[in-house]
């Protein structure tokens, strides 16, 4: 009985983890939003990076973490939330779309994660979850092409690149979560990746002449310390404890988190066409969690989370 009682505390505490990250990642869009009200796209989306690897790196020699054992997985996590993710989903919104609008898009994610932690440990899901998954990439397909007037925007196509990196290193980062603490995981990808962000951000600096009024200073500080880092705390450390695939369908809930922080802060307005696909998206995208959770693997005890 008390092994049960532990189970279950143990599950609460995962998704506890997980739901506070995507609390965290539901802000992003509406404080980039704020945050292009005065700043360059490319500043918010590099220069994000550079600031938190300032303490990211103090962290890291606080505690005088031990490097990891390769750079591979660590490449794979920069190369898409370190740098992909955050530059593209800028321009994005930069280009004109809504927040509302990036949240739908942007609602495929759990499925693409899963889709990336599936063909990363070798595994052979149900013929279901390839059907739902591709359900959910129809519905989102057609939501951009009536919002598009029959065609793919270009903020469309950088939601979608931005969609697929985001995929593959929250994955590789879950992973990567199993074997070394939750928190270095961001950390050592931030502090990589700065030979790039440090230099680039200097120089948009000082050639973009930012303006950095309330709403552009609120909206960059947080993308900077709370997405690009602290919300990647409680996540990874979520998905390693609870698996990918089960932590991440907590992340259900970010698209209408989203909408609802957007018509909050920004004013967007809810039309019914909006509301209508990010129902769809979620509920193709938890359909693709229970088919995949049925398929998933026992795991491997010598892949057991490290502490956080």
């Amino acid at each position: 009985m008390r092994d049960n009682d532990s189970a279950t505390e143990k599950r609460r505490i995962a998704l506890s983890l997980a739901f506070l990250g995507t609390l965290v990642f539901s802000f992003t869009f509406p404080a980039t939003v704020l945050a292009l009200r005065g700043l360059d796209p490319m500043l918010i989306g590099v220069g994000r990076a550079a600031l938190a690897a300032v303490p990211a790196a103090g962290a890291l020699l606080w505690v005088r973490a031990k490097r990891p054992d390769g750079w591979t997985g660590t490449v794979i996590v920069g190369l898409g939330v370190v740098v992909g993710f955050p530059v593209l989903s800028t321009l994005a919104l930069a280009e004109g779309a809504s927040a509302a609008h990036g949240a739908v898009v942007i609602g495929l994610l759990p499925a693409v994660t899963a889709i990336m932690a599936t063909l990363r440990a070798g595994e052979r899901p149900p013929a279901a979850f390839w059907v739902a998954a591709g359900s959910g990439a129809a519905c989102v397909t057609l939501f951009t092409l009536v919002q598009g007037g029959g065609g793919f925007t270009s903020a469309d196509l950088l939601f979608v690149g931005a969609l697929v990196l985001g995929g593959i290193s929250y994955a590789e980062g879950g992973r990567m979560a199993r074997t070394m603490p939750a928190w270095q995981v961001i950390c050592w990808a931030l502090v990589l990746f700065t030979p790039l962000t440090v230099p680039v951000t200097a120089w948009l600096l000082a050639t973009t002449h930012p303006s950095w009024t309330a709403e552009s200073l609120t909206g960059f500080a947080y993308v900077s310390f709370f997405s690009m880092l602290l919300g990647f705390f409680a996540w990874y450390a979520g998905l390693a404890r609870a698996g990918i695939a089960r932590g991440g369908q907590v992340q259900l809930a970010q698209p209408l988190l989203t909408l609802g922080w957007a018509a909050l802060f920004l004013g967007e307005g809810l039309d019914a066409q909006t509301g209508l696909a990010a129902l769809a998206v979620l509920g193709c995208v938890a359909w693709t969690q229970r088919a995949r959770g049925r398929g998933e693997r026992p795991r491997n005890p010598s892949e057991e989370p490290a502490r956080v």
